[in-house]
């Protein structure tokens, strides 16, 4: 099954993603998007890490066996739905495309991102995906932003389309979209 939770910023995604994939209680590949760039960045990766240890570990339930297996991947995240097991969580599509506008891959965007979502449907048991809703703010002024947008927005229906099932979060109340 697939599944993407969607939202605003801090509206309970992340935390909804862990608690979905705790239910598993098995051996989840957690696939992080994100690169420790500054001092902020890393602090939100340490803080994000130990938050899965302690919900693995059994602080909320955990897991009955295995836990959280890390896979951190900023920009092949079609490499990392072939190779990351029956069950995952992606955290998050945002900055997988924040990633190749940075590194300049915007025109690998469509290989990888059709080649994820085939990954996930040939290789997956279970999959959650964590992304942001794009949809519900206002143009941005500058041209990479705009460009951003349209290449998350484009992420998220595609991923969407493929999903089993997709909530949108708000004020981390879980709404069912689909």
């Amino acid at each position: 099954m697939i599944t993407l939770i969607t939202g605003g910023i801090k509206s309970g995604k992340s935390r909804r993603a862990l608690d979905l994939a705790l239910e598993w209680r098995s051996l989840v590949s957690f696939i992080a998007t994100a690169e420790a760039l500054d001092d902020e960045m890393r602090g939100r990766i340490a803080k994000h890490r130990e938050e899965r240890d302690r919900l693995a570990s059994g602080a909320a339930g955990g897991f009955t066996t295995g836990g959280f297996t890390t896979i951190e991947e900023t920009l092949e995240l079609d490499r990392a739905a072939r190779e990351s097991g029956e069950r995952a969580l992606v955290d998050c599509i945002p900055m997988w495309v924040n990633n190749l506008v940075y590194y300049r891959r915007e025109g690998d965007f469509s290989r990888i991102l059709e080649g994820f979502i085939a990954g996930i449907r040939a290789n997956m048991r279970d999959c959650i995906v964590v992304t942001n809703e794009t949809g519900l703010g206002n143009v941005p002024f500058d041209e990479v932003t705009r460009r951003y947008n349209l290449l998350l927005a484009e992420a998220n229906r595609k991923i969407a389309a493929a999903a089993d099932r997709v909530e949108l979060m708000v004020c981390g109340i879980p709404l069912k979209v689909k």
